[in-house]
């Protein structure tokens, strides 16, 4: 029942009564003593003396008490002097303690406050306790940063008593000034709000020691003559200013402030979605109605009319009172209903039980509103069993907080577009919220959607059936999620828990919404797959050991920075048999390939499938599935482009297949793939660093690069493709890198390619009986190859070396005036030692080699038609496209023919060779690569040695 007193009415204009004034500081002061018992009552009693203590802790800095630092610190409340309980209290904690006062010294400290939900309906063991501790303004910033270091170390003492407890260090001065040093942190609102945070402190604290709020005093009417109220109150002695403390009034809400402190509730909805859910709408009724008066002008004026009952003054009631009056008139029933259920969440009281736990007038308060909702037994009922409710029950209420907690934040996000740079939130603060909002309720494609933000205690299933689409007569793949089928065949009238395209996103999914625990059961029909209740066993470990559930929130510094990466695990090959084709025609391992992307004689890649499960650094889980296309290629490019953005922090990879069909082998084999990549394109925490990565697979080559930070690959079908795209130009040098399997069957190539280096031309050779083999890796790293027969290392080397020659003397001839060094020629035989081929470096070959014979050059010309042309020469004479046309090269041919006196035919070797610097019409080549001139050097000796034949 609702306790009147007498109003009490001030009238600054004919005189103010100094009795009425102490009248109506006692009246809130009794308002007061009954939130101290209620919270109190809240607490166990080892947490109770948590709050006996807190006001003497900080009036005596005394050894024996906690949070003690050293002699230094400031202590002492105005007008404090505690009582007997609170002496009895201490003395329980500390037998040494006794009380001294020390006389007229100056306090520190002006007053103690408690805030928030202490002492109301939404109460309980679990909530947290903010305490305000104002020092006086002139403290000495060493002071105030003691009395900052004291409360951390009370916040620890608290929290071994079960009670997580936060004081914030100030002066009313800087409070009224906006100066407090806040940021965003788990308890701190940071820069978003100012009057809306004052607004909730004058209707939710309780006053613990020193000075009384100055605000009690200023009727509600003259709210917005609030300074010249409080001037005239000290000047005029009716109250002593030593007294009372003052942090101002509180006449509007601006609207600059309401969308950073509406994101800042979306920022706690998060963790906790009841309260956020009360608080968001309050803010949106203070932006959209703008003609009531604010909560904590409803609970002052409340007092000054008489109304001293607890009950009636909850905080909690007139909050749901407030909203209930502005949902009705805009037909907002159904939000409504939802600000019931939170406000009855929120409570934490389950009504339906008997012989619940709970304060009895919280449980009568509580009880009494509920009534008014005309909510039945059963409805209560629900609300309560929350621990037994399902999945699907969960998503629709889930639904319909998001749905509430999207509608705040487009209303937040219009009001900050019409504020603008007026918000007063920082920039910074909201990135931040809006980072972790993102992380929490974004869709994006293969996210993993958790679906219950501390809605219910549990989501754990007794038994689950995962059912292949085949199972019930449907084509192509699909898994369904069902619980407690013991007859596969009742899936035909069971709802569906879930569906989804593969098994691992099905199982991924269960995993981190906490319908799987150890003792769930699990049944599967695997349909035209190969899964099995093992496998997934097998899959739920590795799970375990690679996320944690439930999982916890981002980091400040996390969410501060871009994301990124922490993660992957990659499992290969669920509910797929990779060598199926062969198990069906009984078909086993064909050859002694042991390497599982080129397995066995047919060379079979065993990686069919991938599941790439990502953790990033803002502690969202995605998940992407492989299974078309060159599924390991495409999953090592996506993974690739993920690194290459933040090279210094590589991610952890895992990689995880199935025990059956290889699956160790499997797995080993694509972690090391994974490592060998990472580690030459990233190496030393740098890059992507330049290169062409080569890797076989499925009787295919792939050649992997980046383009800036962009990775990509080509897929070649057969080796005489990989060597053109080897030898294409290139930008700058790029060396090639085999992968640990890659060209086994060419050991001569991946020596080759082990030994390139840049800064040099580098021609290796290898000559077995009358055939031989050259390689060149130019100065930019493009690969050329030549097979051709030779009996003779001279005849072999000689006329490439002398062509060479020719190339670098023109090429220093015309960088005379260039100071970096011309690339040189470095030789290398190819040998056989210790079981594998190596370049050896030949130096002696260079300048050893006679560079006697015919000379025979070329000089492309273009004749404007994009064909490029060549004149040649041979010794003296002249052979020019102008005066043979086509058959230019029967001629040459002919006359070389003419000046051999054996008519043996062998080979002719071009000795020189001119190249235009337009050979692209849309570019100008400054430098043309060797490999260019070896190019048409080859094609030239080709067609002119057809003619000699």
């Amino acid at each position: 029942m609702t306790v009147h007193a007498a109003p009490i009415v001030l009238d600054f204009e004919d005189g103010i009564d100094r009795k009425t004034l102490r009248r109506l500081r006692d009246r809130f002061l009794l308002v007061n003593q009954q939130r101290w018992q209620r919270a109190c009552s809240a607490l166990t009693y080892r947490q109770q003396m948590v709050l006996e203590l807190l006001p003497l802790v900080f009036h005596r800095n005394h050894p024996a008490l906690p949070g003690y630092l050293d002699g230094n610190c400031p202590d002492g409340f105005s007008g404090y002097t505690p009582g007997q309980e609170v002496l009895d209290a201490a003395r329980r904690y500390a037998r040494s303690f006794h009380y001294r006062d020390k006389g007229t010294r100056k306090p520190d400290l002006d007053s103690l406050f408690l805030m928030g939900s202490p002492g109301t309906l939404g109460h309980s063991v679990a909530s947290d306790l903010d305490v305000w501790l104002c020092h006086r303004q002139d403290l000495p910033a060493s002071g105030i940063r003691c009395l900052e270091r004291k409360a951390e170390k009370l916040s620890e003492w608290a929290g071994g008593l079960g009670v997580e407890l936060h004081v914030f260090v100030f002066s009313a001065a800087d409070w009224r000034a906006g100066r407090q040093r806040v940021e965003v942190t788990g308890e701190n609102c940071g820069s978003a709000q100012h009057f809306l945070l004052l607004d909730e402190f004058y209707r939710t604290s309780i006053h613990l020691a020193g000075q009384y709020p100055l605000w009690w005093l200023i009727p509600v009417d003259r709210e917005a003559d609030y300074d010249h109220c409080r001037r005239q109150l000290v000047e005029c002695r009716f109250i002593q200013a030593r007294d009372y403390i003052d942090f101002g009034a509180v006449p509007d809400i601006p609207p600059a402030e309401l969308p950073g402190a509406g994101i800042w509730q979306l920022y706690k909805g998060i963790d906790a979605p009841w309260k956020a859910i009360l608080k968001l709408l309050l803010i949106e009724c203070y932006a959209t109605d703008r003609e009531r008066p604010l909560l904590s002008a409803s609970f002052k004026q409340a007092v000054h009319n008489g109304v001293i009952s607890a009950d009636a003054l909850d905080p909690y009631v007139l909050l749901y009172q407030r909203l209930e009056q502005w949902l009705l008139a805009r037909d907002g029933a159904d939000r409504l209903e939802l600000v019931r259920r939170s406000l009855y969440l929120k409570s934490g009281l389950p009504l339906s039980r008997a012989g619940m736990v709970g304060d009895p007038w919280r449980v009568e308060l509580l009880r009494s509103l509920v009534e008014g909702w005309g909510w039945s037994s059963e409805d209560l009922g629900r609300l309560d069993d929350r621990q037994r409710w399902c999945a699907e029950e969960v998503m629709g209420l889930r639904r319909r907080l998001v749905a509430e907690l999207t509608h705040s934040y487009r209303l937040l996000a219009r009001l900050a577009r019409e504020q603008d740079a007026q918000a007063s939130i920082s920039a910074n603060d909201i990135n931040l919220l809006g980072r972790k909002l993102y992380a929490a309720f974004q869709r994006k494609a293969g996210k993993v959607e958790l679906i219950n933000p501390g809605l219910v205690p549990s989501l754990a299933e007794e038994n689950l059936s995962f059912h292949h689409r085949s199972e019930q007569g449907a084509a192509g793949d699909g898994w369904l999620l069902y619980r407690d089928l013991e007859d596969p065949s009742d899936a035909f009238w069971q709802p569906v828990i879930r569906r989804a395209g593969n098994l691992a996103e099905l199982l991924v999914w269960c995993y981190c919404n906490g319908l799987l625990s150890r003792s769930t059961r699990l049944n599967v029909r695997a349909g035209q797959s190969v899964a099995s209740v093992s496998e997934l066993k097998e899959i739920l470990d590795v799970l375990a050991g690679f996320l944690p559930v439930p999982m916890p929130p981002a980091p400040r510094q996390a969410l501060s920075r871009a994301v990124r990466p922490l993660r992957n695990l990659l499992l290969l090959n669920v509910a797929v048999d990779p060598q199926a084709h062969l198990t069906e025609r009984g078909l086993h391992k064909l050859s002694a390939r042991n390497d599982s992307l080129g397995f066995s004689g047919a060379r079979d890649n065993l990686v069919v499938t991938i599941d790439q499960i990502t953790l990033n650094s803002w502690h969202e889980v995605s998940l992407q599935h492989y299974a078309a296309g060159d599924t390991l290629i495409q999953c090592l490019k996506n993974v690739l482009a993920q690194v290459a953005i933040n090279p210094a922090e590589l991610p952890d990879i895992r990689v995880m297949a199935p025990s059956r069909g290889h699956g160790q082998a499997i797995a080993r084999r694509v972690s090391e793939l994974f490592a060998d990549v990472l580690r030459q394109f990233f190496a030393g925490g740098t890059g992507p660093h330049p290169l062409r990565y080569i890797i076989e697979m499925d009787q295919r080559y792939f050649l992997l690069q980046f383009n800036g930070q962009e990775p990509g690959f080509v897929a070649l079908d057969s080796r005489a493709a990989l060597m053109d795209a080897l030898f294409q130009p290139q930008d700058s040098f790029l060396p090639v890198v085999p992968d640990r399997y890659a060209l086994q069957d060419a050991p001569l190539l991946k020596a080759v390619c082990e030994a390139s280096e840049a800064g040099n031309i580098q021609v290796f050779w290898q000559l077995q009986g009358d055939q031989g083999q050259l390689w060149v890796v130019d100065e930019y790293g493009s690969l050329w190859h030549r097979q051709l027969k030779a009996q003779q290392r001279r005849h072999l080397l000689a006329p490439l070396l002398r062509f060479l020659d020719s190339v670098i003397e023109r090429r220093q001839l015309r960088q005379a005036d260039n100071l970096e060094p011309v690339a040189g020629i470095r030789c290398y035989e190819l040998v056989r030692r210790d079981g594998r081929w190596l370049a050896d470096l030949r130096p002696e070959l260079v300048a050893g080699m006679p560079l006697s014979g015919l000379e025979v050059q070329a000089v492309g010309v273009q004749q404007g038609d994009s064909i490029l042309r060549f004149d040649l020469y041979c010794n003296d004479q002249e052979f020019t496209v102008q005066e043979y046309g086509d058959r230019l090269i029967p001629a040459v041919a002919h006359y070389i023919r003419s000046l051999r006196q054996s008519p043996d035919p062998y080979p002719v070797y071009l000795t020189d060779l001119h190249l235009p610097h337009d050979l692209d019409p849309q570019l100008y080549q400054r430098d043309i690569q060797t490999s260019q001139y070896l190019f048409y050097r080859a094609q030239l000796e080709d067609a002119l040695n057809q003619h000699l034949s």
